[in-house]
């Protein structure tokens, strides 16, 4: 739809505004609007309210202290809270870098609160260190004797307001504790199109190496909710890449990668805008931002 101006004084906006904090302590995390009708004072004071689709961020300025995304949806605009994440990491954490590198420009609508994993010394808890992250150990185990139990962990999580959980190259089966707490609230990204070569012993470089084995011709990354089993939650979204005729895992995993940081910072984006819809037969899609009748 052509972007329209709501008024004479008011043009078409073609910059993106930056995001701003309010001072004050009251926040409603999801109000609607008035009509456009009723919507003609000044830009810098209100959420202007357009029937566009334009591909950019308005921020309410009223009685708010935290940060507030305004989408449109219809004839209303719609408040959005900024969303607070946990990460899982068991290794360097590549996608869990991409995704704080959104955060901290501006183009990711959440801030990652809290890193959890089970290797202390892995990478990404030193990127979330160098970052002042928190980070947590878990599971306890007799190797990780500070690490903390199921139920710690959920209270510890609680204890940082954490919205959603993501799951970034995390190896330990998650607790069905965190399960429940976190009900559709956690997803992870696997380095193939499932439900093929998922499941219990298909991570990294197997899972290459298997698709390369097995003669398919494509692969790619899928993110997907998370259940109390490995790799067989609902699937959210899905990147194709060629599987070449004389490639070696390696390749195939740095292919996969790519799309990988791509893919779970779009995923990301949409799920601290509130844009992930549930269908009635319990499938997940992504609401298109520019246009809400539109999914992926």
């Amino acid at each position: 739809m052509q972007t329209q101006s709501l008024t004479s004084q008011f043009p078409t906006i073609s910059v993106k505004p930056v995001l701003q904090k309010i001072k004050d302590t009251s926040f409603v995390s999801f109000i609607r609007s008035p009509k456009f009708d009723h919507l003609k004072t000044h830009f810098h004071s209100t959420c202007v309210s357009q029937r566009v689709r334009a591909q950019q961020k308005l921020v309410c300025r009223n009685s708010v202290e935290k940060d507030v995304v305004c989408l449109p949806e219809e004839d209303s605009l719609v408040e959005v809270k900024r969303k607070k994440l946990a990460v899982f990491v068991s290794g360097g954490g590549s996608n869990f870098r991409s995704i704080h590198d959104a955060a901290v420009q501006g183009s990711l609508y959440g801030d990652i609160v809290v890193l959890v994993t089970n290797k202390h010394d892995c990478g990404g808890a030193e990127y979330a260190r160098k970052n002042n992250i928190p980070v947590i150990l878990f599971p306890q185990t007799s190797k990780v004797p500070d690490g903390l139990s199921s139920a710690d962990l959920v209270t510890s999580l609680r204890g940082f307001e954490v919205d959603f959980v993501l799951l970034a190259g995390y190896l330990k089966l998650i607790p069905v504790e965190l399960i429940r707490a976190y009900d559709r609230s956690i997803l992870n990204i696997h380095p193939s199109l499932l439900p093929a070569f998922g499941g219990k012993g298909y991570y990294g470089m197997k899972v290459h190496k298997a698709v390369i084995a097995s003669g398919a011709r494509y692969s790619g990354p899928t993110v997907h909710y998370v259940d109390e089993h490995f790799d067989t939650g609902r699937i959210l979204a899905q990147r194709v890449v060629p599987v070449l005729a004389n490639d070696t895992a390696e390749e195939l995993a740095a292919r996969v990668l790519r799309e990988e940081h791509q893919l779970y910072v779009e995923v990301t984006k949409a799920l601290c805008e509130d844009r992930i819809i549930w269908r009635e037969d319990g499938v997940p899609v992504i609401q298109n931002r520019e246009n809400p009748k539109e999914y992926s």
